[in-house]
């Protein structure tokens, strides 16, 4: 079970390899910081952001530097960029089940749902 993410370039046509993430626990407007990954070559981390023991109900963001991502991939960007970092707060109601959070990206649009 647990928590996990997977980033996929629509505009290049691949996983975002070398995309950081962070995990935050958010109450209310406050965050607070659980873990910073580096997404592999599959566009994903190399273990579960949570594991099945450590995902609780509540309230999580997901940070993605989606800036860096394509500026590191040479991608030449509008300043200031349209795209800097991606902000998805999402809301685990069952710690039991599995939630997979998938992110479409380009430096002009995202896209995500809740995966399987």
């Amino acid at each position: 079970m647990g928590l996990s993410t997977h980033v996929l370039d629509t505009m290049h046509g691949c996983p975002a390899a070398g995309m950081e993430v962070a995990l935050y626990e958010m109450h209310g407007e406050a965050a607070s910081l659980l873990k910073r990954v580096v997404l592999n070559q599959d566009g994903r981390s190399a273990a579960p952001l949570l594991d099945d023991v450590s995902l609780r109900c509540g309230t999580y963001r997901l940070r993605f530097n989606v800036a860096g991502y394509f500026a590191a991939r040479g991608v030449v960007l509008p300043q200031p960029n349209f795209l800097d970092q991606v902000n998805l707060d999402f809301g685990v109601a069952h710690a039991d089940q599995h939630y997979h959070v998938p992110l479409l990206v380009s430096p002009w649009s995202y896209a995500t749902y809740r995966g399987s």
